[in-house]
């Protein structure tokens, strides 16, 4: 088994974290698929992309005990076909989440923190966004950053977002795990989220619910 997260991270908010550690055929046990979702499946060329897929949908149904299928729309936003509960999706090196929740709109995203990522913090850090100046955390900083404001922008739809000039973070002192406040700011729309982040080994992770 390899979910290492099956947990509410508020009351109506369900997470789930699974670890890839199997190869193509033993996920693909797993999981029963419709014609059109093998379709998709395969059209994926890169071995690891098909792993990914599959990891998704045995996540998926490890939470909800069925098997539920994913559809997507036009913004490529998922969707549960029976609308049992609404889906967040991330993936990152080995690791899958998926936020559910049946009565709240859901954003997550993970990141594995590998890259320098102070090289492009200009294309998505605002002038009014505060980032340590402690150098051992720096990127770690910067990460959940970026990791809040692909959760808000999953949580928003996806539409006419520019992840510097309508998401913004509000300062906040980092540690490994704690909350922080993200604003979307896109004409009259100001909306404000309560978000939890956390440090997972080299992972970071962020979850918001409205």
């Amino acid at each position: 088994m390899s979910v290492v997260v099956n947990e509410y991270v508020t009351p109506d908010c369900l997470m789930g974290l699974w670890e890839i550690k199997e190869d193509f055929d033993t996920l693909y046990a797993k999981v029963s698929l419709e014609d059109d979702e093998k379709e998709m499946l395969f059209s994926f060329k890169n071995g690891a992309r098909q792993v990914e897929w599959l990891s998704v949908r045995a996540l998926l149904n490890e939470l909800t005990q069925t098997n539920s299928r994913i559809i997507y729309n036009e913004e490529h936003k998922p969707f549960l076909h029976d609308n049992s509960f609404n889906i967040s999706i991330s993936h990152s090196n080995q690791l899958t989440s998926i936020l559910l929740s049946k009565n709240h709109q859901v954003g997550i995203d993970l990141e594995y923190m590998s890259h320098r990522i102070s090289k492009i913090a200009h294309k998505f850090i605002n002038a009014n966004e505060v980032i340590t100046t402690d150098k051992a955390m720096i990127k770690m900083h910067l990460y959940v950053h970026w990791c809040a404001k692909e959760a808000l922008y999953k949580i928003c739809d996806k539409k006419n977002i520019n992840f510097k000039e309508n998401l913004t973070i509000k300062p906040f002192e980092i540690a490994n795990e704690g909350s922080i406040t993200g604003i979307h700011h896109n004409g009259d729309i100001h909306d404000e989220f309560t978000m939890k982040y956390q440090l997972r080994d080299n992972y970071v992770i962020v979850h918001c619910n409205k």
